[in-house]
């Protein structure tokens, strides 16, 4: 498969080297890995290139718009991404490719880093049991940290809607439409507990609006995305 590797960044030279290596590590190999450097203000695009990414500029500051130009450049038939402060396990690449035949996406679980064992574990569970729920539902839940689309199927219906948040969540509700969006249980990446600055109770509210939906991408006019 030709898998290009996606990862949006916007001033993520501390993180940067992590997730590059991480992706270098991988047992199957990207065509490609593109860092998305999106207006960022520190050392990105250095630190990119000095880890042998291709970097792609954005100026348009904001996640949708970088992980849209990461889509447009790519060049391989599947394009998988990851978040600069992402850690994917090394058989991610392998284990998403695995179930890809006849689906025009796949999504993974994560595991929260940088905190607790208990509360990482507690992460990657809770969030698994997440998953199956809303995969029950018929709501599959696309998370920009681990995800990966078909690109010819990701393009057909627009990409990822220009909105302030949640444009993974609607662009697999999106590609439904066109074919299966499948689970891949073992298809692990870690994550960096920053999501968690405002406390469980502010992120743990984000997911149940996810579970609730919106079609149009927006909750009393958005909200502010994690980076």
């Amino acid at each position: 498969m030709r898998i290009s590797v996606v990862i949006p960044a916007h001033n993520e030279e501390a993180y940067l080297p992590g997730v590059l290596k991480a992706v270098a590590d991988q047992t199957l190999k990207p065509l490609e890995v593109i860092v998305v450097d999106n207006a960022s203000s520190d050392r990105t695009r250095e630190v990119a290139e000095a880890h042998g990414a291709r970097v792609v500029l954005c100026a348009r500051k904001g996640v949708a718009f970088a992980r849209q130009a990461g889509l447009l450049a790519a060049r391989g038939e599947w394009v998988a991404m990851t978040d600069a402060d992402s850690l994917p396990t090394e058989r991610w690449l392998e284990r998403l490719a695995a179930r890809a035949k006849g689906a025009v996406a796949l999504y993974g679980p994560l595991r929260f880093y940088g905190v607790s064992p208990l509360e990482a574990a507690l992460s990657e569970w809770g969030y698994r049991a997440f998953l199956n729920l809303v995969a029950l539902l018929g709501r599959p839940n696309l998370a920009g940290a681990n995800m990966m689309v078909l690109k010819e199927a990701a393009l057909r219906v627009g990409g990822f809607p220009e909105v302030e948040a949640r444009e993974d969540v609607l662009l697999g509700w999106k590609l439904q439409k066109l074919g299966p969006v499948r689970y891949a249980p073992d298809a692990l990446v870690l994550t960096s507990a920053r999501r968690l600055k405002g406390g469980w109770g502010p992120f743990l509210w984000r997911q149940i609006k996810n579970l609730l939906g919106d079609p149009r991408g927006y909750f009393g006019g958005g909200g502010e995305r994690e980076r």
